[in-house]
């Protein structure tokens, strides 16, 4: 009992820059309550004292505004950060070495008795604030899910899922990603902390869509000044454009700019 506990603290001194002393994070820590609760809690439970369970699960909610149903399966070093306002449901089961912050929901969209509703979080899964994760489906080994992200279906291992609704990003097209986007001048997750990275890379889209539009009716004008636009319709088509109609500012509200 007391090597698991030291093992729950110890992860939080690791992975918290803020936490300073074990007699800290073992006192001023409502991650660490949370689950000591929920292994009473669940104890509980599964010895079927149904009541029981749910009435420690709801004092836990009161002290430390973390809500985990006692059926929920919790594994070893999970590391609630903050976690204000996190609901994990009753068929939910979150790994070992899983990291959930603050307004996360592990939910179920569907309302029958007695089947998997809730996600399963593979070891080493990173759920980021306001993160909301809705069906029996599974979220992979190494896995992370962005801030704010709807995720409805399964996460490979070592993926990444961001946007609403979420988007799968496998590790290695993610570096590859990267690798284009700085050559682009921006970096998918460096230039602001809330950035969606694919409407970051549609407006550099329709950025670039826009100089060429221009280019090119800049090269019809100075045509027409030399003169010799019938040299060169048996080229370039007579209908091509020669004023500029691409409409970029609205193309970049569209997708959040």
């Amino acid at each position: 009992m007391f090597s698991r506990l030291k093992s729950d603290v110890q992860c939080i001194l690791e992975r918290d820059p803020a936490a300073r002393t074990f007699w800290e994070v073992l006192t001023c820590y409502p991650g660490v309550h949370a689950v000591l609760l929920h292994r009473l809690a669940h104890a509980c439970w599964t010895n079927d004292l149904k009541w029981l369970g749910r009435f420690i699960s709801q004092l836990s909610r009161f002290l430390t505004g973390i809500e985990i149903h006692p059926g929920a399966k919790v594994g070893e070093r999970v590391f609630f950060d903050h976690a204000m306002g996190v609901v994990v449901g009753e068929t939910a089961e979150i790994g070992d070495d899983c990291t959930i912050y603050q307004g996360v929901t592990l939910g179920g969209t569907s309302l029958y008795k007695g089947t998997k509703r809730h996600p399963t979080l593979g070891r080493g899964v990173v759920v980021g604030a306001g993160a909301q994760v809705l069906g029996g489906f599974v979220v992979g080994d190494g896995a992370k899910v962005g801030s704010n992200a709807v995720v409805t279906k399964p996460v490979p291992a070592g993926a990444t899922a961001v946007g609403n609704p979420a988007r799968i990003i496998q590790a290695e097209l993610d570096v590859k990603r990267e690798e284009v986007a700085s050559k682009m001048g921006f970096s998918a997750y460096g230039v602001t902390q809330n950035d969606d990275p694919l409407s970051q890379a549609m407006r550099g889209l329709i950025d670039n869509a826009a100089t060429q539009e221009h280019q090119i009716a800049m090269i019809w004008k100075a045509i027409e000044q030399l003169n010799c636009p019938r040299q060169v319709a048996s080229i370039v088509p007579l209908d091509a454009a020669r004023q500029e109609h691409f409409e970029a500012d609205k193309l970049n509200q569209l997708v959040g700019k």
